[in-house]
């Protein structure tokens, strides 16, 4: 697991593989879980016997699901030390080429993309390539933006 203390740590990263997590599997109990939270119990999520002959064979994760797992993929390969403040400003460009069904494993690899400078601190960019065990296409490529403030004695802070 990466460590970064500064934002300089951060800068000198980019373009860097972070890390890989550890495969997770993809339940229909979570899968479940997630279309009571969101209301969302398309058949193609929540049937299971309808799903056999659908289009995919079995039901399969909703797109928003595995978006939504991307801080339990995430925290595996890096971790962020001495920030003061750390806040999830939102997603850049988000795809799902391939489906996620049901019993599946997926696991993350993130890549540092972008650090930028931005008031009272820095913004990044992880690129997270969710990829399914067993398949060669990607279930999801997600840019992620995260705003930190580091302590005040560390360098790369800007303010304004």
């Amino acid at each position: 697991m990466k460590v970064f203390t500064s934002a300089e740590d951060m800068r000198a990263q980019v373009g860097q593989v972070l890390g890989v997590s550890d495969w997770l599997e993809v339940t229909q109990e979570r899968i479940d879980l997630f279309a009571d939270a969101t209301g969302d119990h398309q058949w193609i999520h929540v049937d299971p016997e309808r799903a056999k002959s659908g289009p995919f064979g079995a039901t399969i994760a909703h797109g928003f699901l595995t978006v939504s797992l991307l801080p339990v993929l995430t925290r595996q390969t890096y971790q962020i030390s001495g920030e003061r403040l750390a806040v999830n400003y939102g997603l850049d460009r988000v795809r799902f080429p391939s489906p996620v069904r049901c019993g599946d494993r997926i696991r993350g690899e993130v890549t540092l993309a972008a650090v930028r400078d931005v008031p009272d601190g820095i913004q990044a960019t992880y690129r997270t390539v969710v990829s399914v065990d067993g398949r060669p296409k990607p279930a999801c490529v997600a840019d992620s933006l995260v705003r930190y403030a580091f302590e005040e004695s560390q360098e790369g802070v800007t303010s304004g």
